[in-house]
């Protein structure tokens, strides 16, 4: 029976204009997310560092981008930066997650036992070499729930972007409501976005399930 939602998945134009959506929401979701990663160490490892400078730099930042929408941040990056739209949407949600993984780092430093740092002293490690060779990688281990929570918040928040017309998967989804115009159709579409994201979200909670669990293994907690 040819049903109006029946006639729209057999359609071409439905898979290639998701298809090119999802493949925007990707890049500007992985590049986020990356680029997140490595500011936000830096920041939140600034912040604990106890250097009254860098420390004090770290905090405002945090404080002061946290408390911010990611929208406003997305829509700074294209008016007033003139970025373009993917870049500005990239730039928008890479300041604000820096800032909340940021503070995941310095909470996940903050569990460290001073044993550890003791210990890293004896070995003439510098502070910067503490980090990196014996305080980070447990610490991390311990983040990555926290942080792969926040990474699937910043690949949900990516839908931001169709505020300044980047074709992502939420946008292209609302210009193929409009072609495909019966309510059916558009709950249709709605249904197949949630899907795609949900799968997205789920695949990368359970990678990161399992990470952690191969990561933990022989390493043990933080201090044992």
């Amino acid at each position: 029976m040819n049903t109006p939602v029946m006639l729209m998945l057999s359609d071409p134009v439905l898979y290639i204009g998701l298809g090119r959506g999802l493949l925007l929401t990707l890049q500007i979701s992985v590049m986020s997310i990356a680029l997140s990663f490595v500011f936000g160490t830096i920041i939140g490892s600034m912040r604990y560092s106890g250097l009254p400078v860098l420390s004090q730099i770290a905090t405002t930042y945090i404080e002061f981008i946290r408390n911010l929408p990611t929208l406003l941040l997305i829509l700074v990056s294209y008016f007033v930066l003139g970025l373009p739209a993917m870049w500005a949407a990239t730039i928008g949600l890479t300041i604000y997650t820096s800032a909340i993984i940021a503070e995941i780092i310095r909470g996940g430093l903050n569990s460290v036992p001073e044993g550890q740092w003791e210990a890293a002293r004896s070995q003439g490690f510098s502070f910067l070499q503490s980090m990196r060779y014996i305080v980070l990688p447990p610490s991390v281990v311990k983040m990555i729930p926290a942080i792969v929570s926040q990474f699937v918040t910043a690949i949900k928040d990516s839908s931001f972007a169709m505020a300044i017309g980047a074709y992502e998967l939420m946008f292209k989804g609302t210009i193929l409501a409009a072609k495909y115009w019966k309510p059916s159709q558009i709950i249709t579409i709605y249904v197949v976005i949630s899907m795609v994201y949900f799968v997205i979200n789920f695949t990368i909670s359970m990678i990161a399930r399992r990470l952690q669990t191969k990561l933990s293994i022989g390493r043990g907690s933080i201090g044992s």
